[in-house]
Order: C-alpha cells, then sequence, then structure tokens
C-alpha cells in the first residue's frame, strides 16, 4: 500500500473515532461504549506513531549501513510503485554505488600497497608517537628485522639512523653506514613529512648505495692516479733526463781526467737549480694534495652572514679596487644566521671569490655578487655570481675534480676542496655558466 495512503487512511480512522467519542460523552452513553472508544483511540495513535516510525526507522537503519561501511543488505523492492518502493530503490541504489566504490578504494590500496612492497627501495611511515604504519619488504631486508611496531624500535639496531631519522626535515638525507649480515651496507636517507586528515606523519626513504659508491670511489682513484702519474711523470721525467746527462758528462770528465771548465760548472749550477725547482714544484703538489686529504671536523657555531660578508669585503677591497670590480653584496633577512665552521665557511667564499675576480679580468663589465637567502624549501642559500665570460660546457663536469684547472696558474684542489668542506656540513654546491654572462657558484645548506 501507498506510504501516504495508508497514512492518510489512519489519520481519518483517528479523526472517527475521535469525533464518535466525544458524541458518545456529550450524549451521556454508557461507561462501556465510552471506555470501549477510549481503548480503541489510543491504539489507533499507538499504531498511527508505529505506522509512521516505520519509514524513520528505515532511513536509520540505512544510515547506520553506511556508518559501519555495512553495505550488503539489500531492501525488498516489489514494483508496485508505492512510495515505500522507490525508496526502497533509492537505498539499493545508493548501497550498491558505496559498494563499488569501496571495492575500488579497497583495489587501489591492494595495489599501491603491493607496490609499495616489492620497491627495492627501503620505505617507512609512522605518525608523531611514532607508531609504524607500513614497513616494506626492502626496508626489513636492509635493516634484517621481521616486524617494526615502533620507530624507537631502530635505535637497537643503529643509534646514526634513529638520530638521522628523527632530526631530518623534509628534503633532508644523509649517508649511514650499517652493519648487515651481508657486510657493512651504506645507506641513504631521505625524509618527507606529510600532513594527512591533519595528522602528521613522516615518510622515510633507506636506498644501499654500497655497489654505486664503490663504482664512483673506484672511478674516483682511477681519476686520481691518472692525475697523480700525469703530475708526476711530468716533474720526474724532466729531472731524470737531466740528471742522467749531469752524471754522463761528470763521468766521461773523470774517466779522460779532464779539468771542469767555469763554463761547465755554470751548467751544471743550472742543471742541479733546475732540479731543485722541479722538485720544489712536487713537493708543493704533495703538500697540496695532503690538505685536500685533511679537511678538519667543522667546529659548528652561529655565524652571522652579514657580518661575515662586511668581513669579507674589507678583506678583498684593494682587489676590487685595483681590478675596478662593483662589489654588490645582499643578505635577506638581515639578521640571517647559518650553523657552521666560520673558517671552513670563510675559506670555501675567499676561494670562489677570488675565482670570480680572476673570472672578470678581461671583461668590460665587471661585476662580482655575494648574496644569501633562503629558498621556498627552507635552506640557507649563498650565490656568488661573476660577470665574466663564463666556463666551457666541458670544463663544467670536470672543475670539481681534483688537480683539475681552466687556469694557467692554480693547482686545481680549490673547487675540490670547498666541495669537501659543504659536504662536511651536510650541504652542497653547485655551478651554473653561460659562455660570455658569467657563472654562478650555489652553496646550498640543509637548515
Amino acid at each position: 500500500m501507498d506510504y501516504k495512503v495508508g497514512l492518510l487512511g489512519r489519520i481519518l480512522l483517528l479523526a472517527v473515532s475521535l469525533f464518535l467519542l466525544s458524541y458518545f460523552i456529550l450524549n451521556g452513553a454508557g461507561v462501556f461504549a465510552i471506555s470501549l472508544f477510549i481503548i480503541l483511540v489510543l491504539a489507533q495513535i499507538i499504531f498511527l506513531l508505529g505506522y509512521a516510525e516505520s519509514s524513520f526507522k528505515k532511513v536509520r537503519q540505512f544510515l547506520n549501513n553506511i556508518k559501519q561501511d555495512n553495505y550488503s543488505n539489500v531492501y525488498p523492492v516489489k514494483f508496485d510503485g508505492t512510495d515505500t518502493d522507490d525508496l526502497h530503490i533509492e537505498f539499493n541504489a545508493i548501497l550498491a554505488k558505496l559498494k563499488e566504490d569501496q571495492a575500488e578504494k579497497e583495489a587501489n590500496y591492494q595495489y599501491f600497497r603491493s607496490v609499495f612492497q616489492h620497491l627495492s627501495i627501503g620505505l617507512i611511515t609512522f605518525d608523531e608517537e611514532g607508531k609504524v604504519q607500513i614497513v616494506n619488504t626492502a626496508a626489513k631486508r636492509m635493516l634484517s628485522i621481521q616486524q617494526l611496531g615502533n620507530i624507537a624500535e631502530v635505535e637497537k639496531i643503529n643509534k646514526e639512523l634513529h638520530i638521522a631519522i628523527h632530526t631530518l626535515r623534509t628534503g633532508g638525507s644523509e649517508l649511514i653506514k650499517i652493519a648487515h649480515p651481508d657486510g657493512i651496507m651504506q645507506l641513504s636517507v631521505y625524509v618527507i613529512e606529510l600532513v594527512l586528515r591533519d595528522v602528521k606523519f613522516k615518510l622515510v626513504s633507506l636506498q644501499n648505495i654500497q655497489s654505486e659508491l664503490e663504482e664512483k670511489e673506484m672511478e674516483a682513484w682511477q681519476n686520481l692516479v691518472r692525475v697523480l702519474t700525469h703530475e708526476i711523470m711530468n716533474s720526474i721525467a724532466p729531472i731524470s733526463s737531466l740528471a742522467s746527462t749531469v752524471k754522463g758528462d761528470i763521468e766521461s770528465k773523470i774517466d779522460a781526467n779532464a779539468p771542469i771548465e767555469a763554463s761547465d760548472l755554470e751548467d751544471y749550477l743550472m742543471a742541479i737549480s733546475t732540479i731543485e725547482k722541479r722538485s720544489e714544484g712536487m713537493i708543493n703538489f704533495v703538500s697540496d694534495f695532503r690538505s685536500l686529504a685533511h679537511i678538519p671536523t667543522p667546529k659548528f657555531q652561529a655565524i652571522r652572514l652579514k657580518l661575515l660578508f662586511d668581513q669579507l669585503e674589507v678583506l678583498l677591497q684593494n682587489q676590487f679596487d685595483a681590478n675596478q670590480i662593483q662589489f654588490i653584496k645582499r643578505v635577506e633577512p638581515q639578521d640571517l644566521i647559518l650553523f657552521g665552521d666560520q673558517t671552513l665557511i670563510e675559506q670555501v667564499l675567499i676561494n670562489l671569490i677570488q675565482n670570480a675576480i680572476q673570472a672578470v679580468e678581461d671583461t668590460v663589465t665587471r661585476m662580482v655578487s655575494l648574496k644569501a637567502f633562503i629558498d621556498e624549501s627552507g635552506k640557507i642559500i649563498i650565490e656568488i655570481s661573476d660577470s665574466g665570460k663564463g666556463i666551457e660546457e666541458e670544463a663544467l663536469g670536470k672543475i670539481f675534480i681534483p688537480f683539475f684547472t681552466t687556469k694557467k696558474k692554480g693547482s686545481g684542489i680549490g673547487l675540490s676542496l670547498s666541495k669537501q668542506i659543504m659536504r662536511r656540513h651536510k650541504g652542497n654546491i653547485q655551478v651554473k655558466s653561460k659562455l660570455g654572462e658569467g657563472s654562478t657558484f650555489k652553496l646550498i645548506f640543509n637548515a
């Protein structure tokens, strides 16, 4: 029966009963008849409320099913065109759509979870309280564990890794050595901080780069041996040749018992002087190599960059004036503070500014700029730019290699030394250059 028809019929019946009850009371009908009609009216009111409540019960049941993610219930449909039938059809359509969406969401979740688990990079997610939500197979293999309930358990595996996970911020990375049954592993630890539904959590990625490091290390050793061999042979060959010539000449005179002329002594003196100079060159080369291999551990302190830039300007003002160079310095904000070793950072900046000064020597517009700022990711950036002739593209990939230089005079260790100092500060150094427009060296500090 249609819901509205049934409701109107019950209201009409109740109205008739109330009318008859009033009529009997006013005309002094017997107690039995009046009591019977009172009971009848009360019963009709109860049935009317029950009938009206039945539709609300169905709606409440429908909403409870949605709240509890229970989409399996099916409401009966008789196809009789009643409002109740229409309501059941709508309920069933909504539940079917929600069930389909739930199945799709579950399929997507399982898909991404499967991808997450089979990645070769170790991944761990945990909330502010340290509770681990997901740890994939690669992470378990790297950490030699079966399960990980709380991120604090990592401290038992490796303290350095535990500290890195908690101290690193979004975009921060660190290299950690960790003992493993298969040998020592070098893990690159990268952290991202996320907020999902007002809940903060961290995503930590662990990548074993041991093989890549070993390959790069072998390549670096080969390059180093090649450079050393080249430099040593360039110095030893003329020394050996000259010494052999002098030795042969002296031996021939001794065998002939011939006197040594003054002109011969001058030649010998010149030869010995040449050998001495080349030997000093070798000593300086070895000294440069030692300085490259023995960089002190940074002593971190607060550095006011504006004050540091002012000191550098005073230190290098004579060179700027002598070469007619316009020096521009800028710090934003003015009170920007960097935590690092002031002596080492100063050494890097002096080296880069000196390179910039040399780069603009043969140009019409001579400008060197030094600026510091905070980028969009919260990192402190120091840029040293010049208006020089730029660096050739082929040389750009080699300028940080020890002993490589594009200058006629230079040891070729300044930039490689600067790069190592930046690595000691958990930072990096990058360069951009365009021929005819100049170069920009960027020091990046992970704040």
